[in-house]
């Protein structure tokens, strides 16, 4: 088991450089490829649910990222999602049932998976969470927290609309109940110094998100930026500005392929990177340390995989990585 471990390690060492990371890569998708693992750890089952999913760009970069540490720690990845608070309980509690060796949790509407994560705890299974519910993670057992602090995230959006001289901006929120989503608005509010308001829209329905803030845009005179709490929606906002003729700048959570081109060519502001990339990849990679060497990273606080502020000078550099579905 040394001289793997040994060899993993001098694998990352080797990314230290472009051309040693590009070797350590190509090394990497061969041995997944091949059904080959980096580690000859027992085959651990780590299950993953979470409040959103399949089909959708940030949720699908999360899972590349944990299907990908899967490869390479030898383990077996499961995968399941539900937007309905009491349904994700359920599925958190069919992998207690079936005994996963490690558990990974998003906390977006925490009170409803309370009672299924205590009874993962219970079992002894490990859990980390992942994206939402930083405030509720070490009190709901976790081992840690993996992702961006939705309320200094939004501080930052604050920061930068006031940088850019913004006055009047309008946070869209497209999913009730979701504590991240208000702690973001929120967070902007305090650290932007011109007037915030928030407004809700069905995420379900793109249409509506579209013809919602298009609305506001047509009754409230003055709005000068439009943030919105998801990628996909960032193109809905777009569409309602044209057709609501507004001069109000575009602005947006996360990072996809599309929103990198639209940041080269003005249509949007600025967008906020959290890396979920990462959020999937070391929950994954966390449990397998945790499982073989007791390791736990945090210090008994959250593990940060963000805010970062993504402007039209990053968005070259990022290019080649969105569209691989990586960032």
């Amino acid at each position: 088991m040394g001289a793997v471990l040994a060899a993993v390690l001098g694998a990352s060492l080797a990314g230290c450089s472009s051309t040693g990371g590009k070797r350590a890569e190509e090394r990497a998708s061969q041995q997944a490829a091949q059904g080959k693992a980096a580690v000859d750890t027992p085959r651990w089952t780590i299950g993953m649910v979470t409040h959103s999913g399949d089909g959708d760009s940030f949720w699908d970069i999360v899972q590349k990222g944990a299907e990908q540490a899967a490869a390479k720690d030898n383990v077996k990845f499961l995968y399941a999602h539900n937007d309905e608070g009491q349904q994700q309980a359920q599925l958190i509690d069919s992998y207690v049932d079936k005994k996963v060796d490690g558990l990974i949790v998003s906390l977006a509407k925490p009170e409803a998976v309370r009672a299924a994560v205590a009874r993962a705890t219970r079992a002894g299974i490990p859990v980390i969470t992942v994206n939402s519910g930083t405030a509720e993670s070490k009190e709901f057992g976790a081992l840690t927290h993996i992702g961006q602090d939705e309320t200094i995230a939004g501080e930052a959006v604050g920061d930068e609309l006031g940088k850019r001289g913004r006055k009047k901006a309008l946070c869209v929120l497209h999913e009730q109940g979701n504590v991240g989503h208000e702690q973001r608005c929120a967070g902007a509010k305090k650290t932007f110094d011109g007037d915030l308001q928030n407004i809700y829209v069905d995420g379900t329905n793109m249409p509506d998100v579209q013809a919602s803030i298009e609305a506001k845009l047509q009754s409230t005179k003055g709005i000068d930026a439009v943030v919105t709490l998801g990628a996909p929606f960032a193109g809905a906002a777009v569409q309602a500005k044209k057709q609501a003729e507004s001069e109000a700048e575009i602005d947006t959570f996360d990072l996809n392929a599309k929103v990198v081109t639209a940041l080269k060519d003005n249509t949007l502001g600025f967008a906020v990177d959290q890396q979920p990339y990462l959020q999937g990849y070391q929950a994954v990679d966390l449990l397998w340390l945790y499982k073989y060497n007791d390791n736990v990273l945090g210090g008994g606080k959250p593990v940060l995989t963000g805010p970062q502020i993504i402007t039209k000078k990053d968005a070259p550099a990022l290019e080649a990585y969105t569209k691989r579905g990586t960032r």
